[in-house]
């Protein structure tokens, strides 16, 4: 009977969080429609991916007829992203503007230091603001999320320094709870897996170049199309380490012959194995 007690006890107490957590969230979300009411109308820094993708459908729902989203298109966005980006907004009855984004073309950037986030973002977020003055109305904002914050993210502060907001973070909606949102509202986006920029697949200080970027983008679409759909391939010069989630390393492991004459196709000398596994960052671990 004790231990009865206090497995009732730990369950009371896992519905009492789980309640706590769910009002936390429907709290922020109230939140989150308040501000883009405030806002009156807006013009979103738009990728395709979860968050900005649910910041402009509730956007679309809460503000109707004055969201417009922004793709900055540059090579460091895969062309598949772009395409379904675009059918996305389409979907969603918010009209999308594809401005080109050049960045590569800047000297600093393209030798890739550690602040590369942050010159990328000050360059786009100026492009953002050029859209808005053309609109001639809009809150310039994007899809930071509260968990990103926790990250390491030089681009954040450029955003902050140009004046673009961040409705998501600032009521602090995380990762989980845009999906979770997601889903209760039926969007069908509400799984997709993150698409960080082609960039963070490239070690500091090695220089970007297109046909690196275009590399990596179809390896890890070569990798997708085998049923491997969160990846990241990770570019060490000569060198391709692939990261997938943990519960798949041996399942990748068993087509290793296969992966590595594909790799050896697009170009990598050598092909390797992370295994730790998926994770946001990881070359900011070295």
């Amino acid at each position: 009977m004790v231990r009865n007690r206090i497995i009732n006890a730990r369950g009371e107490r896992g519905v009492a969080e789980r309640d706590r957590e769910d009002r936390r969230r429907n709290n922020a979300f109230k939140a989150l429609k308040r501000n883009l009411k405030g806002a009156g109308s807006a013009v979103i820094s738009y990728s395709g991916g979860l968050d900005s993708s649910f910041l402009a459908a509730i956007a679309g729902e809460t503000i109707p007829g004055a969201v417009r989203c922004v793709i900055l298109d540059s090579p460091l966005v895969p062309r598949r992203t772009i395409q379904e980006a675009k059918a996305r907004a389409a979907l969603l009855r918010i009209p999308c503007d594809v401005v080109p984004f050049p960045i590569l073309d800047d000297p600093e950037f393209s030798r890739n230091p550690r602040n590369r986030c942050y010159i990328c973002k000050k360059k786009g977020s100026a492009l953002l603001l050029e859209k808005v003055r053309e609109y001639g109305t809009g809150q310039a904002m994007d899809g930071l999320n509260a968990s990103d914050l926790e990250e390491f993210r030089p681009g954040t502060r450029a955003a902050d320094e140009a004046g673009i907001l961040h409705p998501l973070a600032d009521c602090g909606l995380g990762k989980q709870d845009i999906r979770s949102l997601a889903k209760e509202k039926g969007f069908l986006f509400w799984d997709q897996p993150s698409t960080p920029c082609l960039a963070t697949r490239i070690a500091y200080g090695q220089e970007l170049a297109v046909r690196d970027l275009q590399r990596i983008e179809a390896a890890e679409q070569s990798l997708g199309d085998r049923g491997f759909y969160r990846v990241r391939v990770r570019m060490h010069g000569s060198l391709a380490r692939i990261e997938v989630p943990e519960e798949e390393i041996v399942s990748l492991a068993r087509r290793a012959a296969d992966i590595a004459r594909m790799m050896r196709d697009l170009g990598f000398c050598y092909c390797t194995l992370d295994l730790e596994g998926l994770r946001s960052g990881s070359m900011d671990e070295e």
